[in-house]
């Protein structure tokens, strides 16, 4: 086992490599050690040079929505009107603070995505 920070492009690419190989490794023996100290490095490398932003509030509503199996009329039972549940889907109204508290409370989205623009 020789790991070593990545520091580079050339880093990650061999890190990658030797993580699919080592990939079903069974814990507790040493391949299984490196495959997690190699996880975290990759995944440390990855937020570093690959960040990935925060989606757009109203695709993350519907998106949360889908996995809940919600329509919109359930949106609007959370929300108080339908027509509002509309413009928002819509993006024809922008989220007041009182919809972003609704919205992260019954349906757990972060509210770092819902105050965002859109």
């Amino acid at each position: 086992m020789n790991i070593k920070p990545i520091k580079n492009k050339k880093d990650y690419t061999v890190a990658m490599q030797r993580l699919e190989f080592i990939f079903d490794a069974k814990k507790g023996t040493p391949e299984g050690d490196e495959l997690e100290i190699l996880s975290i490095l990759i995944d440390k490398y990855e937020h570093e040079h690959f960040p990935i932003g925060l989606p757009d509030p109203v695709e993350a509503i519907k998106f949360r929505m889908e996995q809940l199996g919600y329509n919109q009329v359930d949106l609007a039972n959370i929300l108080g009107l339908k027509s509002r549940a509309s413009e928002i889907l819509n993006k024809k109204r922008k989220l007041s603070l009182e919809m972003i508290r609704q919205l992260h409370n019954k349906l757990n989205i972060p509210t770092e995505v819902l105050i965002q623009p859109y």
